[in-house]
């Protein structure tokens, strides 16, 4: 096998690689193709698809703090239509939830 370190640097290196290409063919695509509102429609569904996996993955892998919480962020986002609020409202009982139970 080889260093270690080196090893974790090989791999650094390519995600770095691997991200500054994602990141540097969106604005060429986009560039290319034109914006359709077929496109437009899956570009905006992109954002909320991989924030709902992201949500999914946490509460799949935490427990009852988790789960509590994004249902009381889903209740004040359809109660204030805020986004900001939803995550500070989350935020705050999973925090609390913490604190308390660390008493």
């Amino acid at each position: 096998m080889g260093d270690p370190v080196s090893s974790t640097w090989v791999a650094i290196s390519l995600l770095v690689a691997v991200t500054l290409a994602t990141r540097l063919a969106g604005p060429l695509a986009m560039a290319r193709i034109g914006a359709s509102p077929r496109v437009e429609r899956f570009l905006e569904g992109v954002s909320v698809s991989v924030l709902a996996a992201l949500v999914a993955s946490i509460v799949a892998q935490g427990g009852t703090r988790e789960a509590v919480a994004v249902g009381l962020a889903g209740v004040v986002m359809l109660a204030t239509q805020s986004a900001v609020w939803a995550m500070i409202a989350g935020m705050v009982l999973a925090a609390g939830w913490t604190a308390i139970i660390a008493i």
